[in-house]
C-alpha cells in the first residue's frame, strides 16, 4: 500500500534546505513504499494561486487538515509584510509571470479586487488554514541533553541592568477589550456609524456558532503617539537604545500600522517638512525607513531628505540596529522586529541590543499593548534578580497552544480595521442587535477576535493529557483583568471537570504569575507545561528554547488535528533571511533541519498506527536514533564558513539513518537494502565532507530570492555527485 506524507516548499533558507534534505527523505521513505509530495504554500506560490497562475495548494491541505488520514510536514514560511510582498511580485513580474502590481490606494473596483487577493496572501496567511488542531510543542529530550552537556552563553544579569520593557497604561488593546459568550448560533457583521449616523458595512455577516467567544477592541491613535514621543525622550534621557517590538507579520492590519506610528514620531519634522514630496513618491511610514530610502532614489531631493532624517537620528535616542555594518536600523522594516524573535535574542545577550557602533547595549523594549508585554517585562525583572539561566542546570518548558480554528488570530484575518473618522465600529447580529461597539477617531485600529467552543475543549484535554503523560505540572496562562482571557477562563474551568485530575498540577495564573512561578521553576531544573493561548503560543515556544537550548529550530511541534492526522511543524524560521544572505555571499547554509528530522518521526509512526505499515515503524525508530547521533556527535550546523554546514548534516542524517537501518533486527529486508548504503557512505564520509567544504566560500547564484531557479538550486544544494549517486540509487 503507497501511503503519502505532504512536505511543503516554503521560503527562504528552509527551502534551500529542503532541496538537499528532500532527496533524502524520498529514497528512504519508498523503500516502506510511502510517497513524499511536495506542497507548494511559499510566498510566491500563494501570490501565484491567488491569481490563477498555479494550483493552490495551501487550499489543497486546508482541506486536507479535515481528513483523518492528513500527514502534512509543515516549515517554517513568510509570514509576508508589505515590503516582503513587493519585493516577491516584482521577481515574478520579472520571470515573466503576470500578475499585477500591489495596489497601495486602491482607485477603482479592479485594484480593490486586486488588493483584496493580495491581503489574503499577505501576514499570516498560511498558519489560521492549517492549524486545524492545537498545538503541542516541546524540545525533544535529546535536544535538551545535548544542551545540557554542551551550553551556551545567556548572557550576564544583574539589578543594575537598565534595561525595561515600555507598553501604554490606557487606550491600547489590552485596557479597552470587551468580550462576550455567544448563547446560540448567530452571524454578525461588522460596521462604521459615522457621527451623523451614517452606517457602512465594513464586513459582511458571517456565521457564530453556539458558544463562541467574540472580542472587539480599539487602540486609540493619538495615545500611542504621546506615548511614542514620551518613551523616545526617557530613552534619550537614560542613555539606552530605543527599540520597537511587534508581530508587524502575523497580526498584518493591526502591527504595520503600530510600526508606521513609531516611524512618522521619531522623524516627526522630516513627515511635515516633507509630507507633499512623500505623498507623490508613495512614502508610507508603514513600510519603513528602508522603503522610504528606496522611493527617495534619484530624486532630486534625495540628499536633502536623508540629511533631514540623520539630523533626527542625531537629535533623538540611539536606535537599537538590526545590522550595524550596513546602517540598517530597527524602523527600517516591519519584519526584522518580530518581537518572537528579537525579545528573546535580547534576554540572552544580557538584556542588551547592538547599537550604531556594532556594540551591545542596554535597551528600552517599547512593545505599545499590554496584552502580551508583560510576560518580558516580568521576564526581564525576574533575570536582574535571580541571574542568567544556566542551559546545563534549567528546567524546560513544553507549551499547549489554543489555535484551531483560527483561535486567538489576532490581527490576521478580516476583523481589523483602521478608523477613516470618528463614530462607533460594531459587531451587529442577525436581529440588528449590537454585540460589542467601540467609540472609534480617525485613526484608531479596532480589532475583533473568535475562538470557537469546541477548540477550547480540545486544548483542555490536550493540557491534561500532556500534563498525565509527562508527569509535569501544567499552568493556564489566564490574566483575569482582560475580558477575552475572562471568557476563555469560565470554559477552562468546566471542561478541567471534563477530566480525572488526581495526582495532577494544574493551575490557572495570570501571565506575569505564571512565567515568574515557570521560571523560578525552571531555575531550580523542574519542568512546567505553558497553556497558553495562540499568541503567547508564539511567544513562548521562542523565548524558552532560546534560553534552554540556544535556538526554537530545534523543537518538535506536533498539532494532533482535531478531525484526526497530523501536522508536523518544525520549528521556527525567524532567522532565516540572514541565513539566505550568508548562503548568496559564501555558499555556506546555516539553517539547521533537525526539526525535520524529529518531525519526520511522528509522521511515520502515524503511516504505521494508522495503514499497519510496519516499515513505517522500522523508518520512524532508526531516524529517532540517527537524531540522537547527531546530536551526540554535533553534526548540527555551525555558524561560519569552514565549518560543516546544512548539507553536511544531511549527509550524517543519512549515514547515520542508514546504519540504523542496517543493524536493526525488525525488518531484514530493509536491513539488507540499507546496509551497503551504510557501509558506501562510511567508506566516503571524509571525501565527501571534503568536497562539501570545497564548496564554501563562494558567492552562489540561485537566480533569484523568492523564486530560484530549480537548475541552480540541484547545483548549489546537491553539489557533491559521489553523494548524490548513493541517495539516488536506493
Amino acid at each position: 500500500m503507497n501511503t503519502k506524507i505532504y512536505y511543503t516548499l516554503t521560503d527562504e533558507s528552509p527551502f534551500l534546505a529542503t532541496q538537499s534534505l528532500l532527496p533524502i527523505v524520498r529514497a528512504f521513505a519508498k523503500t516502506a513504499d510511502i510517497d513524499v509530495e511536495t506542497k507548494n504554500i511559499s510566498l510566491p506560490g500563494r501570490i501565484l494561486a491567488a491569481f490563477g497562475k498555479a494550483s493552490d495548494d495551501l487550499d489543497f491541505l486546508g482541506k486536507l487538515t479535515l481528513d483523518p488520514s492528513a500527514n502534512i510536514i509543515k516549515l517554517p514560511n513568510i509570514s509576508a509584510s508589505v515590503p516582503q510582498l513587493k519585493a516577491a511580485i516584482a521577481e515574478l513580474q520579472k520571470n515573466g509571470f503576470d500578475v499585477p502590481d500591489y495596489p497601495d490606494a486602491p482607485a477603482n473596483d479592479e485594484e480593490k479586487a486586486i488588493r483584496a487577493k493580495y491581503d489574503k496572501v499577505k501576514g499570516s496567511a498560511v498558519n489560521p488554514v492549517l492549524r486545524q488542531g492545537n498545538s503541542d510543542r516541546r524540545a525533544p529530550k535529546a535536544v535538551k541533553n545535548y544542551a545540557r552537556n554542551n551550553p551556551h552563553s545567556n548572557g550576564v544579569w544583574n539589578e543594575s541592568v537598565k534595561t525595561h520593557v515600555s507598553s501604554m497604561a490606557a487606550n491600547d488593546f489590552y485596557g479597552n477589550e470587551k468580550s462576550i459568550t455567544l448563547a446560540k448560533a448567530d452571524t454578525f457583521k461588522i460596521e462604521f456609524v459615522d457621527e451623523a449616523g451614517n452606517a457602512t458595512e465594513l464586513r459582511a455577516a458571517k456565521p457564530l456558532l453556539e458558544g463562541e467567544i467574540l472580542d472587539a477592541t480599539v487602540l486609540r491613535m493619538s495615545a500611542l503617539e504621546k506615548f511614542i514621543a514620551e518613551q523616545m525622550a526617557d530613552a534619550k534621557a537614560k542613555g539606552v537604545l530605543f527599540s520597537v517590538h511587534l508581530k508587524a507579520t502575523m497580526m498584518k492590519v493591526s502591527d504595520p500600522v503600530l510600526f508606521g506610528a513609531f516611524v512618522r514620531v521619531f522623524f516627526k519634522d522630516v513627515f511635515v517638512k516633507y509630507a507633499d514630496l512623500f505623498k507623490e513618491l508613495g512614502i508610507d511610514a508603514n513600510n519603513g525607513l528602508g522603503d522610504l530610502y528606496k522611493r527617495l532614489e534619484g530624486n532630486a531631493k534625495e540628499a536633502e531628505v536623508k540629511a533631514a532624517i540623520d539630523a533626527a537620528l542625531a537629535a533623538g535616542p540611539d536606535l537599537a540596529m538590526v545590522d550595524s555594518a550596513k546602517g540598517i536600523t530597527n524602523l527600517h522594516v516591519p519584519s526584522d522586529i518580530i518581537i518572537d524573535a528579537s525579545m528573546p535574542a535580547m534576554i540572552r545577550n544580557s538584556g542588551c541590543m547592538w547599537n550604531k557602533e556594532g556594540k551591545l547595549q542596554e535597551v528600552k523594549a517599547c512593545i505599545p499593548d499590554r496584552c502580551y508585554a508583560g510576560i518580558y517585562d516580568a521576564a526581564i525583572e525576574f533575570c536582574k534578580k535571580n541571574g542568567a539561566f544556566d542551559p546545563k542546570t534549567m528546567g524546560t518548558v513544553p507549551n499547549v497552544g489554543l489555535m484551531a480554528q483560527g483561535a486567538e488570530e489576532y490581527g490576521s484575518h478580516d476583523k481589523t480595521f483602521i478608523a477613516k473618522g470618528k463614530g462607533v465600529i460594531r459587531a451587529v447580529n442577525a436581529n440588528g442587535e449590537v454585540l460589542l461597539q467601540q467609540d472609534v477617531e480617525a485613526g484608531d485600529i479596532y480589532r475583533m477576535c473568535q475562538a470557537k467552543d469546541a477548540p477550547i475543549r480540545d486544548w483542555v484535554k490536550l493540557a491534561v493529557t500532556r500534563a498525565r503523560v509527562s508527569d509535569t505540572p501544567a499552568i493556564f496562562w489566564l490574566d483575569p483583568q482582560r475580558a477575552h482571557d475572562r471568557e476563555i477562563q469560565k470554559k477552562v474551568e468546566v471542561y478541567l471537570k471534563e477530566h480525572d485530575l488526581n495526582g495532577l498540577s494544574i493551575k490557572i495564573l495570570s501571565p506575569r504569575d505564571a512565567i515568574v512561578e515557570t521560571m523560578t521553576r525552571a531555575k531550580a531544573g523542574l519542568d512546567t507545561i505553558s497553556v497558553t493561548g495562540n499568541v503567547m503560543r508564539d511567544y513562548l515556544t521562542d523565548l524558552f528554547p532560546i534560553l534552554e537550548v540556544g535556538t526554537s529550530a530545534k523543537m518538535l511541534s506536533i498539532v494532533p488535528l482535531m478531525a484526526g492526522g497530523g501536522l508536523f511543524e518544525t520549528g521556527a524560521g525567524g532567522s532565516a533571511p540572514k541565513q539566505v544572505q550568508q548562503f548568496l555571499a559564501e555558499n555556506y547554509l546555516r539553517w539547521d533541519s533537525l526539526g525535520e528530522y524529529f518531525a519526520l518521526v511522528p509522521a511515520f509512526e502515524q503511516v504505521a498506527s494508522t495503514t499497519g505499515n510496519k516499515k513505517a515503524k522500522v523508518l520512524a525508530d532508526t531516524l529517532d536514533l540517527a537524531n540522537g547521533k547527531i546530536l551526540e556527535f554535533n553534526r548540527t550546523p555551525a555558524r561560519k564558513i569552514g565549518e560543516l554546514d546544512n548539507r553536511g548534516s544531511h549527509f550524517y542524517l543519512a549515514m547515520y539513518w542508514s546504519e540504523a537501518l542496517a543493524a536493526q533486527k525488525d525488518d531484514a529486508e530493509l536491513a539488507a537494502k540499507f546496509a551497503p548504503v551504510a557501509n558506501e557512505l562510511k567508506s566516503q564520509e571524509s571525501e565527501i565532507i571534503a568536497a562539501y567544504a570545497k564548496e564554501q566560500g563562494q558567492p552562489a547564484d540561485i537566480g533569484g530570492y523568492y523564486l530560484p531557479k530549480a537548475e541552480l538550486l540541484k547545483k548549489w544544494l546537491r553539489p557533491v555527485e559521489a553523494f548524490n549517486k548513493v541517495i539516488d540509487s536506493i
